[in-house]
């Protein structure tokens, strides 16, 4: 009999879930992604929609937008469509922009 590493089962379901958080490395370039957007001033830099408006849908929030750009910007992934699959497949990406369900549309 050949001997290979165990894989988990997909459907076992555990006491205590998985932190995202475990996931992403100390060093992560998202880590710092992360920190960089969060120490911005959005408004000073001209941003638009800082403060939401009280109607209509409510928008994704910029800084969660920005980090969403620059990890595209620094991955080379330029199409919004590929970004929204990236971030409901990719772990790290759901950890940048902490579980959003993107809906982009071009």
């Amino acid at each position: 009999m050949k001997r290979f590493i165990q894989s988990q089962d997909r459907t076992q379901s555990t006491l205590l879930p998985e932190l995202l958080d475990e996931y992403i490395a100390e060093h992560n370039p998202e880590r710092v992604i992360d920190v960089f957007v969060d120490q911005l001033v959005l408004s000073e830099l001209g941003f638009a929609g800082v403060n939401p408006d009280q109607t209509g849908r409510p928008s994704y929030h910029l800084a969660a937008m920005l980090k969403l750009y620059i990890y595209g910007y620094l991955n080379r992934i330029q199409s919004s469509r590929r970004l929204e699959a990236e971030a409901n497949r990719n772990v790290e990406l759901m950890w940048l922009v902490a579980r959003l369900n993107l809906i982009l549309k071009p």
